[in-house]
């Protein structure tokens, strides 16, 4: 999953989280998902305990309970402001009476969670948390430019003051330097004066109706300068009240963000302000491996070429006014859905005959003549329509098709990723309670029919005892931190088993596991300490066309071989498997892959592959297994075309090694 929710989760492992709650089991039960995704937990078990620890340690972000003895949370936020303004809390109360939102919005707190948290409510709150964390930074890092060369009483800040109608009665000269305007120019006008065209009026309203009402107002606006140019600022808007709490004027402090708010920030900006919005992105395929072969230079041309063939392309379809150029192949438009003359259809229609011309066409690059490929996703409207585009482009690379209709796909996504963090928490659980479990299955000698082996296989048993296969977990925990953890688990469980039986023991290892040095460091621990056993190991080693460190991996398979250690090739006949790459490995065995094996019977194209992967393994000296032997059929044919060794449900399924102890061979 490549979206905006997993940003989330990255960005969050930088922060430090204060959370503060009285409650053991509450605190207990929160600390499960907080620690998933703070990099750090700093844990108070009531209010005062909070402030100290608030004063002790540095804090990125506080989430609090209210209901707490001694000390409300509400009054503990409230001394957090006075000593750390700027830091983030977030109020987490199974209470939804209107005082505690009244006296929470009065603090100033980022958000109000009620009990219990929703997962994706939590995640859009953070989102917005982090955002705010990274532009208080970026606005800390200018004040510190302007400093060093302005010596003025608003450093840093564009200053400005207007009356209850809105007309401006004072600007600083920051105000003046950024509007291109002086101060006789601007004094009296209405301070709609800046205002960019592309700003909707419902914005304003709603603006005008926060401050009105005595709210601060936060939050970016686009506003265009004297001579038309556009610039953005990050401004709070507040009412000045008099002795009465009268509104008598308001004043506005913003700071200049135009520098940062690169092409997915402004389109981000445009979205925001947008009822509801058609999103299309646009990828070049396989940007990656072009960009390898033409260089960067050449491939910068070629996306500005684009750019300019799709927005002319796009704007025959419907009046976009900007197309955003994102990086790395992809470009983005986006208009409001009432402005596009075209139902959903006739605009999914558009798009495809438009890609079609695009194929169709050819861009010069100096001498170079280029055909482009796009990948198209179009979010018409719904929610979060950027996000649901983005997944779809992540779901065509998959797909290898040109086109998809990604409306309300973020909802989809959304769902999946609660369905993963639900998978972590289980799989730290099961890390903590010694549930991550190997099951066996047989190896059998094809002339004898007793067992010689066992493979080692993953399990996973969770809180309510339910087996896990490695299908329900191991792909979502590869993407976290516990994969590693993992595999030292079974390698131990395996070692371990060998002194269950006399026979084998196999154990899988993929490239990712041995170009982990962790990983390599930990067998070749268990090598030493089992060294007397250590000619009963097999590593069934998995292909890879993702290997990234082939030489690390042939030096780590002459290690273990020098030590006793057997070879073998897993799934060999399917996927990247490749004849050259074998003998690179020099395995001592060859496992067939399941897919050719269970079609033996009916299938000549698959019989015609094993036997000749047989030959080839007899000429040099390898043994063969063959995988999923599921009936007698199955296993006369490997019989008779020569086959070493089986393993399939005909002679045993994956389970405890236990359970094979009064089998012949065990």
């Amino acid at each position: 999953m490549e979206s905006g929710f997993k940003q989330c989760i990255e960005n969050a492992k930088s922060l430090t989280l204060l959370y503060v709650e009285d409650n053991v089991g509450v605190r207990a039960g929160s600390m499960l998902i907080f620690e998933e995704f703070f990099g750090s937990v700093i844990e108070a078990v009531d209010a005062e305990d909070g402030l100290e620890k608030f004063k002790k340690y540095p804090v990125d972000l506080v989430i609090t309970d209210i209901n707490m003895p001694k000390m409300s949370g509400l009054e503990m936020a409230e001394r957090m402001r006075k000593m750390s303004p700027n830091t983030p809390i977030l109020i987490l109360s199974a209470y939804n009476d209107t005082p505690y939102f009244v006296e929470s919005i009065r603090l100033g707190v980022e958000g109000y969670l009620l009990k219990p948290v929703e997962i994706g409510q939590f995640m859009e709150v953070l989102s917005r948390v982090i955002a705010k964390i990274h532009l208080q930074n970026e606005n800390q890092k200018i004040q510190m430019l302007l400093s060093q060369y302005l010596d003025v009483t608003n450093k840093s800040a564009i200053v400005s003051k207007t009356n209850k109608e809105g007309v401006i009665t004072y600007v600083n000269d920051a105000f003046c330097s950024i509007s291109g305007f002086n101060r006789h120019e601007i004094i009296g006008q209405k301070h709609n004066i800046i205002h960019h065209p592309d700003m909707p009026d419902d914005f304003f309203e709603a603006l005008w109706k926060s401050i009105k009402s005595g709210n601060l107002w936060q939050g970016v606006i686009k506003n265009r300068s004297k001579s038309g140019s556009s610039y953005y600022v990050k401004s709070a808007i507040k009412p000045i009240l008099d002795i009465q709490g009268e509104i008598v004027e308001y004043i506005a402090l913003n700071n200049d963000i135009t520098e940062i708010m690169n092409p997915k920030k402004q389109l981000f900006d445009y979205l925001s302000v947008s009822k509801e919005s058609i999103v299309v992105l646009f990828k070049i395929e396989n940007f990656a491996t072009i960009e390898e072969f033409y260089g960067n230079e050449l491939m910068e041309l070629l996306e500005k070429r684009l750019s300019e063939k799709l927005f002319v392309g796009v704007s025959s379809i419907c009046p976009f006014k900007k197309i955003y150029l994102l990086g790395s192949g992809e470009y983005a438009i986006a208009i409001e859905k009432s402005q596009c003359p075209l139902d959903v259809e006739h605009f999914c229609q558009k798009i495809k005959e438009f890609l079609q011309l695009i194929e169709s066409s050819t861009i010069h690059l100096n001498e170079i003549e280029y055909n482009v490929s796009l990948l198209a996703s179009l979010a018409y409207g719904g929610k979060e329509p950027y996000q649901s585009a983005h997944y779809g482009i992540k779901k065509l690379e998959k797909k290898r098709t040109n086109f998809i209709l990604a409306t309300n796909l973020i909802v989809e996504m959304q769902t999946q990723a609660e369905v993963n963090m639900g998978i972590m928490i289980a799989v730290k659980e099961a890390l903590k309670s010694s549930n991550i479990v190997s099951h066996f299955q047989p190896i059998v000698d094809n002339k004898t029919q007793k067992i010689i082996k066992f493979e080692s296989l993953v399990r996973l048993i969770n809180q309510n005892g339910t087996l896990w296969h490695p299908s329900d977990f191991l792909d979502v925990s590869k993407k976290g931190r516990y994969y590693t953890q993992i595999t030292q688990r079974v390698l131990e469980n395996s070692f371990e088993a060998l002194y269950d039986t006399t026979a084998g023991i196999s154990i899988n290892l993929s490239a990712v596991d041995i170009e982990e040095k962790a990983t390599r460091e930990k067998i070749i621990s268990l090598l030493e300490v089992h060294k007397n056993e250590v000619h009963r190991v097999t590593f069934e080693l998995l292909e890879d066309a993702n290997v990234k460190e082939f030489d690390v991996i042939k030096r780590f398979i002459q290690e273990v071989k020098e030590r006793g250690v057997n070879i073998a090739i897993d799934d060999f006949g399917s996927g990247y498997s490749n004849f050259g790459r074998l003998l690179d490995y020099e395995p001592d065995m060859i496992k067939i892959d399941g897919s050719l094996v269970r079609n033996l019977a009916t299938d000549s194209y698959s019989l015609s592959i094993v036997k000749t992967i047989v030959g080839f393994a007899k000429e040099h000296q390898i043994k063969t297994v063959a995988e999923f032997v599921e009936d007698e059929t199955i296993f006369t044919i490997l019989c008779a075309i020569g086959v070493d060794y089986s393993q399939g449900y005909y002679f045993g399924k994956p389970q405890l090694i236990q359970a094979y102890k009064d089998t012949e061979g065990f």
